[in-house]
């Protein structure tokens, strides 16, 4: 391919970087940035809205690689643009260096969110634009006007996730939405007709999308499809680029072993002989392409500052909007919340703690975001959807998505929203509909993102609904997951400390574990501790009378009253219990303070949880006893299948005395 013009030579030697740095680090995937260079050339070089001096400028247009194997594309272009340099490509995909294997939006400037399991990056793209649309409903499309684009592979797009993100954002009418389609027909394993046999263009047309094909190596055409894209504010925008793998390879075109796999060098040099750039030298960026590369930043940097003018000014003379501003940007460790009495004698499942709570924060935190995947009157989420109005294209100020019964893309569009910024995102479902979810729980622990993933349902007590819907594993399941808080309250107090919990994080999601069933309150008169003892991840409930304890109860969720009302019963063991809501917290603490509550000579040990019981004997030793449920559950009434499975104080008392006395 000759060089003809300054944007072809960048388009080359952008296909040059990215075969020498996966040369360099002997793995990688050059076709893909090969068969996409003239797409994200086109986008960088002409369109892109940003601050050069500033990746992080909250009204720049947002990028995401979502076929992240194709990071090299990303950062060759991050590199024209500035934020990076060639030796951060020299060392591609080693220890340490701001350019790992796939893109990791903590580690790289200009990356917008980390990408690698494909399909997310298109769900989280989804939810960047739901965000741009309610803050420009909120602060005005004069504070808030951007785009967002995002670059799709064949494999992206065979993930559900995708699909199902897609669905949504046309029905939410994201016109600001525009994703490329790099359909170059080849996938991992080989030609993507082995598995696929979709139009896209139809099924994304019937998702309410407006789909263009262009030739992805025609600049012309890509430039026309993206000015066309922005035109239409209706309906999210699908440009679809045929291209070929590999495109501009000496012998390679569309092979598809250049997916996933460095290119020979013999091979490196007669496509750089082709292209025009030295044969011998790697990582060949001259001066002139830089230049001509960044020669719109001028222009951009009046725009940012003449944005940063205006706002300043709204600031100052538009009361209101500083208000809104300034609640929408509140440091999270600086939100304080209050709440109404509790009737203590009044016994309340979680779950409706949970909603009220919701209910309280509807004024109390005006930029809070969310909804439930269909399970809204379930979820106690439901007045929530009623009082802040039901986002969509008619109604972009509503503050509740209705998400439907798609869980995974759920979790993937509010890491979006927390990409975004100026938002709280919390999605609602059972407990036991983690596991469709978990990908995008783990992705919102990766990229630190406080996103607060409600779950309700949280044991057997579901009852009637059978196995299929009680959750066993599913508990230890997510106290696996990295960076995640996972919090289990025993009632409506520590539901509300957990819930502050959340809402003051500044980089751990958090997945919160509510009760179906009614249980009781641990009425403050008698246990002043529990507010602030939750925000300790675990803490002293109750003591023997002489306060020295020669056994341990720990507890979580309903259970902890399963283990007050056994330690009633039995003073002459001298038990103390602990309520265990966060061991993430709990874990987090001094050792002294561990200490103090668990008591590290005392060997009598319990735990109760309704879940997987070995995780537990960490707490209680080999020796300890361990109530939990290690077996699938049944349909029954969830009282019956208490009795049945051993939930019950005179069966805790009995297997207590049984063991140890």
């Amino acid at each position: 391919m000759p060089t003809t013009g300054p944007n072809q030579r960048a388009v080359n030697i952008i296909k040059g970087l990215a075969m020498d740095a996966t040369r360099a680090a002997n793995s990688g995937h050059p076709g893909g940035p090969m068969s996409s260079a003239d797409m994200g050339y086109v986008l960088f070089h002409e369109f892109l809205r940003h601050d050069p001096r500033d990746p992080e400028w909250f009204n720049r247009d947002r990028f995401v690689l979502s076929g992240g194997h194709m990071s090299m594309l990303l950062y060759s272009l991050l590199t024209l643009a500035g934020h990076l340099n060639i030796q951060d490509l020299r060392d591609f995909r080693q220890l340490g260096s701001r350019t790992p294997g796939h893109p990791e939006e903590h580690m790289t400037p200009g990356v917008e969110a980390t990408t690698g399991p494909l399909g997310q990056g298109l769900a989280m793209g989804v939810g960047m634009a739901a965000a741009e649309r309610m803050q420009a409903a909120k602060l005005g499309n004069d504070v808030v006007d951007h785009f967002t684009y995002v670059l799709v592979s064949d494999g992206d797009l065979q993930e559900p996730v995708a699909l199902g993100a897609s669905s949504l954002a046309g029905h939410w009418g994201l016109g600001k939405l525009i994703v490329f389609y790099d359909s170059n027909q080849i996938q991992l394993s080989g030609p993507t007709d082995r598995s696929d046999c979709t139009d896209y263009r139809k099924l994304y047309e019937a998702f309410c999308w407006h789909v263009l094909e262009v030739d992805g190596h025609d600049r012309d055409q890509i430039r026309a499809a993206i000015r066309e894209a922005q035109a239409e504010t209706s309906r999210p925008t699908l440009i679809i680029g045929h291209t070929v793998i590999a495109k501009g390879t000496a012998t390679m075109e569309g092979n598809f072993e250049t997916h996933g796999a460095p290119l020979d060098p013999d091979e490196i040099k007669a496509t750089k002989r082709n292209m025009g750039l030295p044969e011998e030298e790697s990582f060949f960026l001259p001066q002139e392409t830089l230049d001509h590369f960044q020669e719109r930043y001028p222009d951009l940097i009046q725009q940012v500052d003449a944005w940063k003018r205006h706002v300043q000014a709204k600031m100052t003379m538009d009361t209101a909007f500083a208000d809104i501003w300034n609640q929408t940007f509140t440091e999270p460790a600086h939100r304080s919340f209050s709440w109404p009495e509790v009737d203590a004698a009044k016994k309340m499942s979680t779950r409706k703690a949970f909603g009220q709570c919701l209910g309280e924060l509807i004024t109390q935190l005006p930029n809070l975001v969310g909804g439930s995947a269909d399970l809204d009157p379930s979820n106690q989420t439901a007045k929530f959807r009623d009082t802040t109005g039901i986002f969509g294209a008619d109604n972009p100020s509503g503050r509740n998505f209705c998400f439907g019964v798609r869980e995974f893309p759920m979790g993937a569009i509010l890491n979006g929203v927390a990409l975004h910024g100026g938002l709280v995102g919390f999605g609602a479902t059972f407990l036991v509909f983690s596991d469709y979810q978990r990908n995008a729980v783990r992705m919102s622990a990766i990229q630190n993102l406080p996103v607060l993933h409600v779950y309700t349902h949280d044991s057997f007590y579901v009852g009637e609904d059978g196995p299929t819907h009680q959750p066993v594993e599913h508990v230890w399941s997510l106290r696996l997951i990295p960076n995640l808080l996972v919090l289990r309250p025993a009632d409506v107090l520590e539901s509300r400390a957990a819930m502050e919990i959340a809402l003051t994080q500044h980089n751990r999601p958090s997945a919160l574990l509510f009760t179906r069933q009614d249980v009781p309150v641990l009425d403050p008169a008698t246990f002043p501790q529990v507010s602030e003892g939750t925000k300790r991840g675990a803490y002293v409930l109750h003591d023997p009378a002489d306060k020295k304890p020669e056994m341990v109860i720990i507890a979580t969720g309903s259970e902890v009253h399963l283990a007050v009302e056994a330690a009633r019963m039995l003073p002459e063991l001298k038990i103390r219990v602990v309520s265990a809501p966060c061991l993430e917290i709990f874990e987090e603490q001094p050792q002294a303070y561990k200490d103090e509550v668990l008591l590290p000579h005392v060997q009598k040990r319990v735990a109760v949880e309704a879940g997987r019981s070995t995780p537990w004997y960490k707490y209680v030793g080999t020796d300890g006893l361990i109530l939990g449920l290690d077996h699938f559950g049944d349909s029954a009434p969830a009282g019956a299948l208490a009795k049945k499975y051993g939930f019950t104080t005179e069966n805790l008392v009995e297997i207590i005395q049984n063991k140890f006395a």
